[in-house]
């Protein structure tokens, strides 16, 4: 019973049950949820493009109105209430989906690394990689499509 004190709160409890600090503190920072995906209607099969959601900061990589997001973005999730049906659109690499798995954190991440030099190094962050979709019209996102996550 002491030793599951002083595990880790990701380790320590379910996703339903954690603060919204914790729920917020699980997020690596990455924006590969941020980027624009389409999904094939006859597989299913989910592919990533380098276009991100126009509230993205492509350089700093956060929300640009993270609260009113929901509000300001058709189809934007919040993931504490679509997690169980949307898990599978998520990055492998997500802690959402990870821990909604039973899997643990990656190695890299920000609450096991210390801070997020380590994902940025290792190619997870979108920070460079991506661009706006204020500068790519709807019908070029297929010419977007990305192999680089997943």
């Amino acid at each position: 019973m002491i030793a599951s004190r002083h595990r880790p709160f990701w380790e320590a409890k379910p996703l339903a049950e954690m603060s919204d600090q914790e729920w917020e503190a699980l997020c690596d920072g990455c924006g590969r949820c941020c980027l624009h995906k389409l999904e094939d209607e006859d597989s299913g099969e989910v592919y990533y493009t380098d276009v991100s959601c126009r509230l993205l900061d492509v350089e700093h990589i956060r929300c640009r109105d993270y609260p009113q997001r929901l509000t300001r973005v058709p189809g934007c999730l919040d993931l504490r209430e679509s997690l169980p049906a949307f898990a599978y659109s998520l990055p492998s690499s997500c802690a959402y989906r990870q821990l909604h798995e039973g899997r643990p954190l990656e190695p890299w991440h920000p609450l096991i690394a210390g801070d997020q030099r380590l994902m940025e190094t290792l190619g997870v962050s979108v920070k460079g990689r991506c661009v706006s979709e204020v500068t790519v019209a709807d019908d070029e996102l297929e010419d977007h499509i990305i192999r680089w996550i997943d």
